[in-house]
């Protein structure tokens, strides 16, 4: 299975101690299945960095969870079990891990379910109201990869670094909108990294990189519009 990191920089090395903790599913090393899962939380770690994201492709081999030789927890969807072992491990009060699973794999709490969490959490709402109130027409996944020996089932995939290219690109870009909008710098980098062209942009796919910045400026202004 061929699994995709979004991030603010490309991933070649792997450090579990630099994975922030009380997340879904514990600190681990988090990838998806579904590219445009991983181009969406690229592109909002990058805006924050004021960077472009990168997605870095893995491999799985997905006889990890078969082979006996990890241990796995596989949640299928949005269950009772799932709820309870997200809520253990987004614990604060304790730094010890909330279980001792290799691999986990799931559906993602993304940022309205977070908050739903964070409400049934307080008691502010009831466990029927929260799965009442998830309503996620798109479907998400995420495999996280909590131990050293996890991550041996990862083989990282090497891929083209257009980071240097759209970085001389977004510089100009960036210049020509304070000039144009007179706007400061920040509020033109928040326009042009929040941007459908950004994305367009940081997709190796649509080589678009690889085109004069006037002639991406223009598609900027489009945008825009």
């Amino acid at each position: 299975m061929i699994v995709y990191h979004g991030s603010y920089t490309k991933i070649d090395k792997i450090d579990l101690l630099q994975c922030g903790a009380h997340k879904d599913f514990g600190r681990g090393f988090y990838v998806t299945k579904f590219r445009e899962q991983a181009e969406v939380w690229a592109n909002r770690i990058g805006a924050k960095s004021r960077c472009p994201g990168v997605v870095t492709e893995f491999k799985f081999y997905e006889s990890a969870f078969t082979d006996g030789e990890y241990k796995v927890l596989q949640f299928e969807g949005y269950t009772n079990e799932w709820l309870d072992f997200v809520v253990l491990n987004r614990r604060k009060d304790s730094s010890i891990p909330a279980h001792d699973y290799d691999i986990v794999e799931g559906p993602v709490a993304d940022d309205k379910i977070s908050n739903d969490i964070t409400k049934y959490v307080q008691g502010k709402i009831i466990r029927k109201e929260f799965f009442n109130s998830l309503v996620h027409p798109e479907p998400t996944h995420q495999l996280c990869f909590c131990t050293a020996d996890s991550l041996l089932m990862l083989d990282y995939k090497p891929q083209i670094d257009i980071n240097f290219s759209i970085e001389d690109i977004s510089e100009p870009l960036v210049e020509q909108l304070m000039l144009d909008l007179q706007i400061d710098e920040e509020k033109a980098a928040d326009l042009f990294y929040s941007s459908a062209t950004f994305t367009q942009l940081a997709n190796p796919d649509t080589k678009l990189y690889e085109k004069e910045w006037q002639e991406i400026y223009q598609m900027l202004m489009i945008d825009k519009k």
